[in-house]
């Protein structure tokens, strides 16, 4: 596959090492060259220097090809000018742009722009890590009122069936994963020490689930 990654620093540079090691044509564009000391020297994509809103740098490093574009500067207006330019103007199918303000966030997603936000990101987990040790965020919905959750079943829960985590509207089981191996678990599956369970849960149920589950 082929992408487009707009911004040199840490995250756009490990973005770009880690696609280009999986074998994937990688263009990479910051307006300093001396951010591509960042890029590993096994980095075998292209660098271009210039602004990632230009579309003649855009078109340089071969957008008009891409099957997926990343804005990942520091600037969230950089971010969102190029993410709407290679959505709107370009065309590509898969456009990801990192906003540090999550007001702008839904407004993006309603473009057709998905979008990482490391401040809601960042505080939505250290709430998690004060209020619920126990449990792992593995994906959020919408703007956080679902979660994804990862807990490893504690002695408390060991024994116990399936069927009475869940909360009709609130919280599903979603997978369970005994000795490596997952599987789709019925309402009667009964728990066992170190099985991890994933859940989706309401933002609003954390904290009757982390009661429920003694996590904490």
């Amino acid at each position: 596959m082929r992408f487009v990654i707009v911004g040199c620093g840490r995250v756009g540079a490990q973005l770009a090492n880690r696609l280009s090691l999986q074998g994937h044509e990688v263009a990479i564009i910051d307006r300093d060259p001396a951010a591509f000391r960042r890029l590993s020297p096994n980095f075998r994509g292209k660098k271009i220097e210039g602004v990632g809103f230009d579309r003649d740098v855009l078109i340089a490093a071969g957008i008009e090809r891409a099957d997926g574009f990343a804005s990942v500067t520091n600037g969230d207006n950089t971010n969102v000018v190029s993410a709407r330019i290679a959505r709107q103007v370009f065309r590509v199918p898969k456009v990801v742009t990192r906003i540090y303000d999550p007001r702008r966030a839904e407004i993006y997603r309603r473009l057709g722009i998905q979008t990482i936000s490391p401040t809601e990101w960042g505080a939505t987990r250290i709430a998690e890590l004060l209020c619920h040790p126990g449990v792992t965020t593995l994906l959020t919905v919408g703007n956080g009122e679902v979660s994804v959750i990862e807990v490893e079943v504690n002695a408390h829960l060991a024994g116990h069936r399936v069927n009475e985590l869940v909360i009709p509207g609130e919280v599903n089981v979603v997978a369970l994963v005994r000795g490596g191996r997952a599987t789709l678990p019925t309402l009667g599956t009964v728990l066992q020490m170190g099985d991890t369970l994933h859940l989706s849960v309401l933002a609003t149920a954390m904290g009757r689930l982390s009661e429920m589950m003694h996590l904490g």
